[in-house]
């Protein structure tokens, strides 16, 4: 395992980021999980959710990569000191494990197709009383840092809505299917089970600002860094959510999207 010397950080010295250093961190990132994709958003989650313990958990958990961003004010014995979460699958791991998670929802030949070095992104969470500071920012830089040191070409992961009921999201997804759709060689498409079209309205009919206002500030971060999703949404029962596969090409980055992205995260 690569590790990641802590950031510098200018905002708040006492954040640190990091890859899980062992029990403590991995339980952290877990209850974190469970405080917001459980608590807050009324997730089921799996059958693994430890409700007692409150930690959202499954059995992919052992297998990926934690980047942590701690709080080191905080007492570790708590689990409360974790309060930034990414959950990465780097594809060499995921070809001896024989999956990614996202192949419980998309169709991801195309991207194995590829034959790029590639890492699944999950379960990203921030606690509510860090989301307006620095807490987002520093995790990218944990991710870059991540993302460059292992030399990985293509990003993906799902992201979500809040609510099964993907009419409610009816122009946001829209908007992401007619101006933000992956290219024919990478374009994942939904398991059809639980999926449903994203293409619900015509271009024309679609007011650009609110359905930008209407997509998760996470999505939106992807897209400004070129990103696409894939074709269809899956609609996520136990999470209570409607998923869509985003897709990031580093190498079909403009200069200026890859100077956002890295932050000169190699660089003190």
């Amino acid at each position: 395992m690569i590790k990641i010397e802590p950031t510098p950080v200018t905002e708040d010295a006492a954040l640190e980021v990091r890859l899980a250093r062992g029990a403590l961190d991995l339980q952290g990132a877990q209850r974190l999980r469970y405080r917001v994709f459980i608590e807050e958003l009324g997730a089921k989650g799996g059958p693994l959710v430890d409700h007692v313990l409150r930690l959202e958990r499954d059995t992919l958990d052992p297998h990926f990569d934690h980047l942590v961003l701690v709080d080191r004010r905080r007492d570790p014995e708590t689990l409360d000191h974790v309060i930034g979460v990414y959950r990465l699958l780097p594809c060499e791991r995921a070809q001896a494990l024989g999956r990614y998670y996202c192949d419980s929802e998309y169709d991801l030949a195309p991207l194995r197709g590829l034959g790029r070095k590639m890492v699944e992104l999950g379960r990203s969470c921030v606690a509510r009383e860090h989301r307006r500071g620095a807490a987002m920012m520093l995790l990218w830089r944990g991710l870059a840092d991540y993302v460059l040191s292992r030399k990985i070409e293509i990003l993906f992961g799902v992201a979500s809505f809040h609510g099964a009921d993907a009419a409610r999201h009816a122009m946001a997804l829209s908007y992401l299917h007619h101006v933000h759709l992956a290219p024919a060689n990478m374009r994942v498409r939904a398991l059809p089970e639980h999926a449903h079209p994203m293409d619900q309205m015509p271009l024309d009919a679609i007011d650009t600002r609110a359905a930008l206002l209407a997509i998760p500030p996470l999505i939106r971060a992807y897209l400004r860094l070129g990103g696409f999703v894939g074709d269809g949404a899956f609609i996520d029962h136990d999470f209570n959510t409607t998923d869509v596969c985003l897709i990031m090409d580093t190498s079909a980055m403009s200069d200026r999207h890859f100077d956002y992205y890295t932050r000169k995260a190699l660089k003190p």
